[in-house]
């Protein structure tokens, strides 16, 4: 049995350990002035990817402007588009295992000046498929597609935040 002593000493260790390493965790991400106030076009504003976008933004204190002219960067979204693709399947030739992913196309302009040139990134994620349980594999996938747009809003957040 360890003493309330040795237990303190092992926890400040791995502290100062951590520290030590540059761990350190990921907080809020602060964007430049140039970013606070941009513009997000996009061919499609209803997407999961778009949505989770504005939310990132917001959440490192952007304020998304309501026009191009008032923005003080335009960050456009070329592509925002997911699927999925079989990865396996069984003996009766029937889907085993799929890949669900989610591809942005994306660039930033500011004032005329191209910030940061077009881009593209992709997230994937695989489940399996059972097709006697296919609302719960639909709503599965449906909600890997929101995991992987929010993970691709704050890869871009981040992107954003390095200009």
């Amino acid at each position: 049995m360890r003493t309330p002593g040795v237990t303190i000493l092992v926890l400040a260790a791995a502290a100062v350990l951590s520290a030590g390493c540059g761990m350190q965790l990921r907080g809020r991400i602060d964007l430049s002035p140039q970013m606070r106030a941009p513009y997000l076009e996009a061919p499609d504003r209803y997407t999961p990817l778009y949505a989770e976008l504005v939310v990132a933004l917001e959440a490192a204190g952007a304020r998304l402007a309501p026009s191009r002219e008032a923005a003080s960067a335009v960050i456009h979204l070329h592509a925002d588009e997911t699927g999925r693709e079989v990865l396996s399947v069984s003996a009766r030739n029937t889907p085993q295992e799929y890949e669900v992913f989610y591809t942005v196309e994306y660039s930033v302009t500011a004032g005329g000046e191209e910030l940061l040139p077009r881009q593209s990134r992709t997230v994937a994620r695989e489940y399996a498929y059972d097709d006697r349980a296919v609302l719960a594999k639909q709503h599965e996938e449906r909600r890997l597609r929101e995991a992987l747009a929010r993970e691709l809003a704050a890869i871009v957040a981040r992107r954003l935040a390095a200009l």
